[in-house]
């Protein structure tokens, strides 16, 4: 199958192009680690396939529209 073959039928199929739903699942896998550990934003970022920290940040944001240190600050609180 093609590479736009498969794209477009996951989108068929998903409702979402196959970078979207990577990066909210990233996202989220990212949440649940902000979430469970104390491991630096920094580490987390590069565990996640970002290169730079500013650059994991602006997406997280986007995608669930919150910045991962609020999820971190939560975390504490409920700590």
């Amino acid at each position: 199958m093609s590479r736009s073959g498969f794209s477009a039928r996951f989108t068929d199929l998903v409702g979402d192009s196959v970078m979207r739903y990577l990066t909210q699942w990233r996202m989220q896998l990212a949440r649940a680690k902000l979430l469970e550990n104390a491991e630096p934003i920094s580490l987390l970022a590069d565990r996640m396939g970002y290169q730079s920290e500013a650059a994991f940040c602006r997406a997280f944001k986007r995608v669930l529209g919150v910045s991962p240190g609020s999820i971190r600050s939560q975390s504490a609180s409920n700590h």
